[in-house]
């Protein structure tokens, strides 16, 4: 397997997934959530997919004037459920708030 993508095994096959793609569910995923930013999208997003399961790390940028506990659980709950939704896989999500957009 190339450090460029993950190998999924189900009963039809396998399936790969480039870290570019995988990269792209999770900044698309948090940048859902009402003015959140994903920070470092080619290098702070670290993701690690293990059997049927995937450990998310990322920093987020938000707006300045925001609950930041609210806002990291409201993009944690997005990736996890794109990863659900998209990839049948369980993840866990570590998000780091960065930095305070005015």
């Amino acid at each position: 397997m190339s450090r460029d993508e993950f190998v999924l095994q189900c009963p039809l096959g396998r399936i790969q997934l480039t870290r570019a793609a995988i990269t792209s569910l999770v900044v698309h995923a948090a940048e859902s959530a009402p003015g959140v930013r994903v920070r470092r999208r080619k290098r702070g997003v670290v993701v690690a997919v293990d059997g049927g399961g995937a450990r998310v790390s990322l920093g987020i940028a938000t707006p300045a004037d925001a609950v930041l506990p609210a806002v990291g659980e409201d993009v944690q709950r997005r990736i996890v459920d794109a990863f659900r939704a998209t990839a049948g896989l369980a993840a866990t999500v570590d998000v780091a708030v960065e930095e305070l957009q005015r």
